[in-house]
């Protein structure tokens, strides 16, 4: 039932794949998903260097022999991350799946491709997706509009972005962006995905290692409780509201917002201490809309038994009694 190109690609149960949450998708999370049936992407630059990364990839292996990868995201810093030492780490620990985000990771391709490794580039459009299909990406990770973190700066739906990328390219396609149940797997599927990528509903799980603080606070809100900042800088991404999320907004408003007005409030740092101490007010918090639909705070494997029997009872009770079958 649930046999497709991203399950035969990573060799797991179910099309359902744990996108790499920073500060978040560690050796625990990670292994409770393959465990589970899906696959999981531990966040390379979680770990101040790369060797830490390793010793995180050694961790993960002592909780699970299944399939798991490591997200690379490449994006600017004003302290740019060793990136050839994280890949070389992930190629030497033969790390079969990266995760790639943000710019272009066409200079590691050769030394990824050479040493076997399948990398699934996340794309935000599908100009983008035929780009990373070009390039030779092995399966790409389409964001919808929906989607926590950067968006990217068309407002495109995953309904509509879904299905226009599954009819320009040929490589497996993942679902990202306001997906969090059976019903979501199953839409994925409708629209031409070969998966679905789940960051934010993952994130209210129990591995998770986020404080309880945070984890409720996703429970309560609604889908209309999250924010979209630096549209102005044309850097847009989406965190969960709150009184920073708020300054942000009004320094923005106000015009000729650089970087440096507002970086106080986004600090990456000032993000982790609200993850470990559980001050809702302390930096911002990456959040999708799906947060409207998360409602308890499951094990993994609880997560994995409602998604997949939801999306069974659906596709063999209600679909073929609505079609008439």
């Amino acid at each position: 039932m649930f046999n497709t190109k991203i399950t035969e690609m990573f060799g797991i149960e179910y099309p359902i794949v744990q996108g790499g949450l920073m500060w978040l998708a560690r050796a625990e999370l990670a292994a409770a998903v393959a465990e589970a049936g899906g696959i999981g992407f531990m966040t390379a630059l979680t770990h101040p260097h790369a060797e830490l990364l390793r010793d995180e990839i050694h961790k993960t292996r002592e909780l699970t022999a299944k399939p798991f990868g490591v997200n690379l995201t490449f994006l600017p810093s004003l302290r740019p991350p060793d990136f050839p030492a994280y890949v070389k780490v992930c190629i030497d620990e033969g790390v079969k799946f990266i995760e790639t985000a943000g710019r272009n990771p066409q200079e590691f391709l050769p030394m990824l491709n050479e040493a076997g490794v399948k990398v699934i580039h996340k794309c935000t459009s599908v100009r983008h997706a035929r780009k990373a299909q070009s390039i030779g990406c092995a399966a790409v990770s389409i964001d919808g509009f929906e989607c926590a973190g950067h968006p990217g700066e068309d407002d495109v739906t995953s309904l509509i972005l879904i299905p226009l990328a599954a009819d320009a390219l040929d490589i497996p396609i993942v679902a990202s962006g306001g997906f969090g149940d059976g019903r979501g797997l199953v839409a994925a599927l409708a629209l031409g995905a070969d998966g679905m990528n789940m960051g934010t509903r993952f994130v209210a799980t129990q591995e998770c290692p986020l404080h309880d603080n945070v984890k409720q606070a996703l429970v309560n809100a609604s889908e209309r409780d999250t924010r979209l900042l630096m549209r102005t800088l044309r850097n847009t991404a989406r965190y969960l509201t709150n009184e920073n999320t708020d300054k942000v907004l009004a320094i923005e408003a106000r015009g000729n917002a650089s970087i440096d007005d507002i970086k106080q409030y986004m600090s990456g740092l000032e993000g982790k201490k609200m993850i470990e101490d559980g001050d809702l007010n302390n930096g911002v918090f990456s959040a999708g809309q799906i947060i409207g639909m998360i409602r308890s705070v499951p094990t993994v494997r609880e997560l994995f038994d409602e998604i997949v029997g939801e999306a069974r009872a659906l596709m063999t009770e209600r679909l073929p009694r609505v079609a008439g079958v």
